[in-house]
């Protein structure tokens, strides 16, 4: 049995990466490449000494940070899918970014990474793979933890659940009737966007989102709702010891 069989997601990741980026932007109608601007903001405020861009697929997110950071921040960005990596290795050098970014093959259930390492830790769009019905994730949220600084910033943009019930039905027919399938042919594998959207539609809502990472030892929780609650941005802070 391959490594890539075992872990299930780490195999659909990979499948997908040829066609991910076309699809983000194409199914976002662009709007992803905003939200991980403003991400990005968020991450550096209070220019953090180390960030680390966890789950960093193809590495938009790490692009931005670099793009934003001063020289004097250390960018790393872990994925557990090489395929996804070599694609955010070749952004960077074509951006001429890759001396600016560490690129690290690495699962968020056992990053190879000291205890406090990073004072900011930025998530986009891989929140739900860590924790929807995933048996692991008690140990992602105990990991991310582990690495923040005591006193440092957890920063995730995800998609959510909208207040509105006319606008929740609505954007969840947009991904059970137009994105699933359209990715699924694009990318030729159905069934990794059907699960793609499967969790869009049943993953939480905003406030259970940020009464997960207060159980999991982050405090100052904070809610930016994006596109009427489509997406959220959550920011929160570890505890200190």
């Amino acid at each position: 049995m391959s490594e890539n069989a075992e872990h299930p997601l780490r195999e659909m990741f990979c499948r997908v990466a040829p066609t991910y980026d076309r699809l983000n932007r194409l199914l976002s109608l662009g709007i992803d490449r905003r939200w991980r601007r403003l991400l990005a903001r968020e991450i550096l405020t209070g220019s953090p000494r180390r960030v680390l861009d966890l789950c960093a697929g193809t590495g938009d997110l790490t692009i931005e940070l670099a793009r934003r950071a001063g020289p004097e921040t250390e960018i790393m960005a872990a994925d557990f899918c090489p395929d996804m990596l070599e694609r955010a290795r070749d952004k960077a050098v074509r951006r001429g970014l890759r001396d600016r970014i560490a690129f690290i093959e690495a699962d968020a259930a056992e990053l190879p990474f000291p205890d406090g390492r990073f004072g900011a830790i930025g998530i986009a769009f891989a929140f739900r793979n860590l924790v929807y019905q995933n048996p692991r994730w008690e140990r992602h949220l105990s990991e991310i933890r582990r690495v923040c600084a005591p006193g440092g910033r957890l920063c995730l943009v995800e998609t959510s659940q909208p207040r509105s019930r006319a606008f929740r039905f609505a954007v969840h027919a947009y991904l059970r009737l137009l994105a699933v399938p359209l990715g699924g042919a694009i990318s030729k594998t159905p069934a990794d966007y059907e699960y793609l959207g499967r969790s869009a539609r049943g993953f939480l809502d905003s406030e259970s989102a940020a009464r997960m990472l207060e159980g999991a030892g982050f405090s100052e929780v904070k809610i930016r709702p994006l596109l009427g609650g489509a997406a959220c941005i959550h920011t929160a802070r570890r505890h200190a010891p």
